[in-house]
């Protein structure tokens, strides 16, 4: 892991600089705040460890610097601090700060407290490559425009609701929230199997070529059951492989692959489902136009109860402006709806 240590004191970044590359990460030294920021610039750095006390910027207002632009990935803070320990972590996270080491430092204790700042820093990391991977599905079809950025925020707004009812209330949380925000962009992830003179098709398919379109939703659960059996306490891998194998189902049990029905659908696969539906709704394709929001929403009230789960289905009237918010915000390939 790359590091930049900050401080202006020579013996102070030398000492650290030491029990850090003892531990085998690579280490980087500023004297001052204004350094650190010309270094944190060139986006090589994700980790930073600064002194609280320092002339011309001191380590809380380096750490309000960071947090005020836009360095690409995120920054792990800690705040090198001699002060009184209560104090310091009010003022510091007030500032942006991630955690505090007190002076002089434990070695132990610093190498304890950056393993944590690499476990948080490789959830981030966990978040783009999945984000990454179902874009790569997605520039198959040049057509989605924004999709997965919609689906992924209808999706949540859906799971926001649903955790405050007292139907959903003990089976849902915010950790469920964030796991269905990050790995519904990969619903769609079979779609990589699927030939381009089906996918790509100028046209409505035939019954041969829907069969085949049908497939996406058990190739995708087939490649992340794989990794999901490769990594068995990864949650996000199960709940994206009910997504994945699971958004095409329908509450009466009509949908696919498998032909479920109410509740034996993965809750995960019900909120996707309807936000799938929604922006296929109001997206131009090439064998329809788009529609307005009331006549995606006249159909997606039709569908509750027979396509959709009835509690989704009231989720969504509660948050349908949130629903037309996001549409106007990832406009892409969109008409104008109303």
């Amino acid at each position: 892991m790359r590091i930049l240590i900050v401080d202006d004191q020579e013996l102070s970044l030398d000492v650290l600089r030491f029990a850090l590359e003892h531990e085998g990460h690579e280490v980087q030294t500023a004297c001052n705040g204004h350094e650190a920021l010309a270094t944190l610039a060139r986006g090589e750095h994700h980790l930073v460890i600064s002194d609280w006390e320092m002339p011309e910027m001191n380590g809380l207002e380096l750490c309000r610097s960071i947090r005020s632009r836009d360095l690409g990935d995120y920054v792990y803070f800690i705040l090198l601090t001699a002060r009184d320990r209560s104090a310091s972590i009010i003022h510091g996270l007030a500032s942006g700060a991630d955690d505090f080491i007190t002076k002089p430092f434990d070695p132990d204790e610093l190498t304890a407290r950056v393993r944590v700042a690499e476990r948080i820093l490789s959830l981030n990391t966990r978040d783009m490559t999945i984000f990454a991977l179902a874009k790569l599905a997605e520039s198959r079809d040049p057509e989605t425009g924004q999709h997965l950025e919609r689906v992924q925020n209808y999706s949540r707004t859906l799971a926001q609701h649903l955790c405050r009812t007292r139907q959903f209330a003990s089976e849902l949380d915010p950790a469920f929230v964030k796991l269905i925000y990050d790995t519904s962009p990969l619903h769609d992830i079979g779609k990589v199997a699927i030939p381009d003179c089906v996918l790509l098709k100028p046209g409505r398919l035939s019954d041969d070529e829907v069969q085949i379109m049908k497939t996406h939703t058990t190739m995708g659960a087939q490649t992340l059951e794989a990794a999901a059996k490769k990594y068995p306490r990864a949650r996000y891998l199960k709940i994206a492989r009910e997504i994945a194998e699971s958004h095409h189902e329908k509450w009466n049990g009509g949908g696919y692959p498998n032909g479920l029905i109410g509740d034996d659908i993965p809750l995960a696969a019900r909120i996707v489902a309807l936000a799938d539906v929604y922006d296929a709704l109001v997206s131009k394709r090439v064998y329809k136009g788009a529609f307005i929001h009331l006549t995606a929403r006249a159909i997606i009230i039709e569908g509750r109860g027979t396509h959709f789960d009835p509690a989704v289905v009231d989720a969504f009237l509660a948050v349908e402006g949130q629903f037309i918010e996001i549409q106007k915000v990832f406009s892409n390939s969109l008409s104008e709806a109303a």
